[in-house]
């Protein structure tokens, strides 16, 4: 007796998704950390937000802790993509410790801008997510009191300044565009002299992602996010399709995925967050393929080609 036929299924995965420069940048720095001086390998907090990237890392000699109390002497140490205050790389220094700083480049930009701003005597309102360790590294860029954190348009409304003059504003790298546009537009209302950063804070990797989940939603009835809960870029494509009208959900892996979310869909659109890789997209398909007949189509906004270099001494590692 045949099976029944598999209902049909179009799948739209956006692109561009997935990882971009400076994760993968920070994953090879621990793998080439790895060849070149042995496990292990320890990683001041997770290298990025992916638990199955954490685990493979795992698996060939890196130790990941959340601070450098954590590491032994005589061990090297990466500093993960999000960036440190810089009393973390002193710390080691004054340790004698190794360390590989896998920071992404985008990150470190605002980490001097930050520097320059404050040395200029301006005081900076950053706009950032509290707690994730992306704004605390920057905050720990330059001394306690020069940068004020907003986070919403009700802060941006009531946030305080002592000279509103001599303000400048810089941003997490991984927000959403929206919102980080909203927030502004009151900052430049109420501080039409505040000073903005050369270039926008806000990555292009983060943007792109963006956009992509913009230009599938309107398109099909059910959006999958592949990402952590602790990574802000895909948090953020999982709004970004909700302000779009389109049902949303974060998954990390592909048995997260509840065949309930399908009923009544015909159409869905998949990507995934910088810090997730491919191999996680492909195992999502395979699973929708056990219960439908899928017909999958990339849809692409932008094509990207960015590539960041690796720190001195790892190129021939």
């Amino acid at each position: 007796m045949e099976a029944p036929a598999k209902p049909p299924l179009e799948l739209l995965i956006a692109a561009p998704r997935g990882f971009c420069a400076g994760v993968d940048r920070a994953i090879r720095i621990v793998e080439l950390a790895i060849e070149k001086y042995g496990a292990p390998v320890y990683v001041r907090h997770e290298i990025v937000h992916n638990k199955y990237v954490v685990d493979s890392l795992k698996a060939k000699g890196a130790i990941f802790v959340e601070e450098l109390d954590q590491v032994p002497d005589g061990v090297p140490v990466v500093f993960s993509a999000h960036g440190v205050p810089k009393a973390v790389p002193a710390k080691a220094a004054e340790r004698g410790l190794s360390y590989l700083d896998a920071t992404c480049p985008l990150v470190s930009k605002v980490h001097r801008q930050a520097e320059r701003l404050v040395a200029a005597g301006r005081h900076i309102l950053f706009i950032g997510h509290a707690g994730h360790p992306e704004v605390i590294g920057t905050f720990g860029q330059v001394p306690a009191g020069a940068m004020t954190l907003i986070e919403t348009v009700p802060d941006a409304e009531q946030v305080a300044v002592a000279d509103a003059g001599n303000l400048a504003f810089l941003t997490q790298t991984t927000l959403s565009v929206d919102d980080t546009a909203a927030v502004l537009a009151v900052l430049k209302r109420r501080f039409p002299t505040i000073l903005a950063p050369g270039a926008d804070d806000i990555c292009y990797a983060t943007s792109n992602r963006q956009s992509a989940v913009k230009a599938l939603s309107g398109q099909v009835d059910l959006v999958l996010v592949i990402g952590s809960p602790k990574s802000s870029n895909s948090m953020r494509l999982v709004e970004v399709a909700v302000r779009e009208g389109t049902c949303a959900t974060l998954i990390q892996r592909a048995d997260d995925i509840d065949f309930a979310w399908f009923e009544g869909v015909t159409r869905v659109g998949l990507t995934a967050g910088a810090s997730a890789p491919e191999l996680l997209v492909r195992e999502v398909v395979d699973r929708l393929g056990t219960r439908f007949a899928v017909a999958e189509r990339e849809v692409e906004t932008i094509a990207e080609n960015i590539a960041f270099k690796l720190p001195r001494g790892l190129e021939a590692a």
